[in-house]
């Protein structure tokens, strides 16, 4: 999967599109995740007046860029490869498509 536009992927989406693809594969092929979540998101707890310093870290994005690749499969048939990588998609903020490495 190739993200076609900026954006900021949480831990918890990744961990949902790599489940998504993994029940659907069942057992043949393999699965690279090629982004990891390493900037930290602050936020401010809820009715906190303004100022008084920056919020405590909530939780951790990936950042990504147009033309990342995100998800990686092998050892399944494009069909298979293409709808398990399609349900992952459903689960990204973003616009992403799926494209297929030339060499195999």
């Amino acid at each position: 999967i190739v993200a076609m536009e900026p954006g900021w992927i949480t831990n918890r989406q990744i961990e949902a599109s790599r489940v998504a693809m993994t029940r659907h594969i069942k057992r043949g092929g393999k699965v690279w995740i090629t982004i990891f979540p390493d900037k930290p998101v602050t936020k401010k707890p809820a009715e906190t007046r303004m100022g008084s310093g920056k919020g405590n870290p909530e939780g951790w994005v990936a950042v990504v860029k147009p033309g990342r690749v995100m998800f990686e499969l092998s050892g399944v048939n494009e069909p298979l490869a293409r709808e398990a990588m399609l349900r992952a998609q459903h689960k990204l903020p973003i616009k992403t498509k799926f494209i297929t490495r030339v060499g195999e």
